[in-house]
């Protein structure tokens, strides 16, 4: 069974959540009527009824019975306010919460704070500041993370049929993390692919392997492995640093990393700071031939995930899945 036919599967029937805030732009309006009509979960739309219904109805979409939220007609608008204010703890006025409560991707998140919503999909027509912003603010990090990281699906056909699947982080939110925050990146990217049934068998990356070289970037990935190892839970395998080739190449990495539990057969793969990682799983993505899903937002109490700009409409559906499967995740 193909990855996101074993996805849907185990969200179907739940009735998750999901809002989507960017209701008018095309490609959402067309994953949420595809949502709606497989059945996956309930998308809830934010904007004006009228404008949704018409724009859709001239693409040719049918959004019939999907669930619109407008946030000027909202019965609960004065409690969202209330809650914003209160949440925010003396950072906004009341009057500085109605301003920007205006802006779909923070009346969205009050949406999921108030347990309105299980989810938040947005990014399609926003930047992933606009995106991430308020769910810092609002949502904040889940108890016993202190970072939110970014990390991006890797997945490809192989000959027999199965897919081949890796989980790259952080390739999003983190510039430049230090040793303890790259090892906790580690850890939650390991978290994250066991949803998609990924061995949580997780390389730290560098230029060198083993010491093979020295410099304080090789150090801080040593450290963040020795951190990780510690705090690792015992179904995870944990080594570093390592390069590329030690970690994937069965053959390079006995030569480099003998008697390693992750060299040669690493499934998730943690870069030291996000430049290479961006680099990297474009580079799969485009010469690998790989389809990249993401980036998932990790360390969330509660799961908001960020579109490229760039999306098409299949982008929308797939991430509304992961999301959906964040949230299930969380109520265990």
């Amino acid at each position: 069974m193909a990855l996101f036919d074993e996805l849907k599967a185990k969200i179907k029937g739940k009735q998750t959540r999901i809002v989507f805030p960017e209701a008018t732009d095309e490609r959402i309006q067309g994953a949420a009527a595809r949502l709606k009509a497989d059945d996956l979960l309930v998308p809830i739309l934010v904007g004006n009824p009228d404008e949704i219904h018409s724009q859709a109805k001239d693409r040719g979409i049918d959004l019939s019975g999907i669930e619109i939220v407008d946030p000027d007609n909202y019965d609960a608008y004065e409690e969202m306010v209330q809650a914003f204010v209160e949440r925010r703890k003396g950072k906004a006025t009341e009057e500085q919460a109605r301003e920007m409560l205006k802006d779909v991707n923070y009346f969205g998140t009050m949406l999921v704070y108030m347990g309105k919503s299980d989810g938040l999909v947005s990014g399609a027509a926003h930047a992933t500041g606009d995106t991430v912003r308020p769910a810092l603010q609002i949502i904040k990090t889940k108890a016993g993370v202190k970072n939110v990281s970014g990390a991006f699906l890797l997945t490809r056909p192989k000959e027999d049929g199965s897919e081949e699947k890796y989980m790259m982080g952080d390739c999003a939110i983190t510039i430049s993390p230090d040793a303890e925050t790259l090892a906790e990146i580690g850890l939650v990217t390991g978290e994250t692919a066991k949803l998609f049934d990924v061995e949580p068998d997780i390389a730290f990356l560098s230029f060198s392997t083993k010491g093979s070289a020295s410099s304080p970037e090789q150090e801080k990935a040593a450290q963040a492995t020795k951190i990780a190892q510690e705090n690792a839970p015992e179904d995870f395998n944990v080594d570093g640093e390592l390069q590329f080739d030690a970690a994937l190449v069965p053959a390079v990495g006995e030569k480099k990393a003998p008697g390693s539990k992750v060299a040669g057969h690493a499934k998730v793969l943690i870069f030291p700071e996000i430049q290479s990682g961006n680099i990297g799983y474009k580079i799969a993505q485009r010469l690998g031939g790989f389809e990249a899903i993401g980036p998932i937002l990790q360390g969330m109490a509660k799961p908001v995930n960020d579109l490229s700009r760039g999306c098409n409409e299949e982008d929308a559906y797939k991430l509304a899945i992961v999301t959906a499967l964040q949230a299930g995740l969380n109520e265990n």
